[in-house]
């Protein structure tokens, strides 16, 4: 994002570059990330340009997903779970806004909860009693299991968790 080499990334730059990661692909606005990192509105607003600048294919996704949206009068995972997006023929400015990052948004955070459920439910199979899921906190999962089975049981999470998709097909 800043056109530097990796080892001259400082911290301040990363934390910038993750808020612009997560936070873009969401609808953010320059306003938002000036907020979210102290940068001006206007080296917010260039942040952004360059942004899809370098990474043109996220603005096409976005534009294609909300155009989809308006089209159909929805948005779903790459599973079927759909959501309706009325709201983006509002003829309120907020409420439409709102309604396009939703859009944008919802494949994305839809699908990624789709597949955490999947894999709970494999991983709850393949533990066979050598742990218990106690909780799912964003992408993971904390397993309690006696300290003989840990090993055992963090390859079934990372072999699981890799590859629940594919092995659904």
């Amino acid at each position: 994002v800043y056109g530097v080499p990796l080892d001259q990334v400082d911290k301040n730059m990363r934390r910038h570059a993750k808020v612009v990661n997560f936070g873009i692909l969401y609808g953010m606005s320059p306003r938002g990330l000036s907020v979210a990192t102290g940068m001006t509105f206007e080296e917010s607003k260039v942040f952004i340009e360059k942004y899809f600048e370098l990474r043109s294919p996220v603005r096409t996704y976005i534009d294609t997903t909300i155009e989809k949206a308006l089209h159909d009068g929805y948005v779903q995972t790459i599973f079927g779970r759909r959501r309706p997006t009325p709201d983006l023929k509002s003829s309120n400015f907020v409420v439409r806004e709102a309604a396009k990052r939703a859009a944008a948004n919802m494949p994305i955070q839809g699908t990624e909860a789709d597949l955490m459920k999947l894999a709970m439910l494999r991983v709850e199979e393949k533990l066979s009693g050598l742990g218990e899921q106690l909780l799912q906190i964003h992408d993971s999962i904390l397993v309690e299991t006696p300290k003989q089975n840990a090993e055992k049981v963090a390859a079934i999470l990372k072999e699981t968790m890799e590859h629940i998709y594919p092995a659904l097909k």
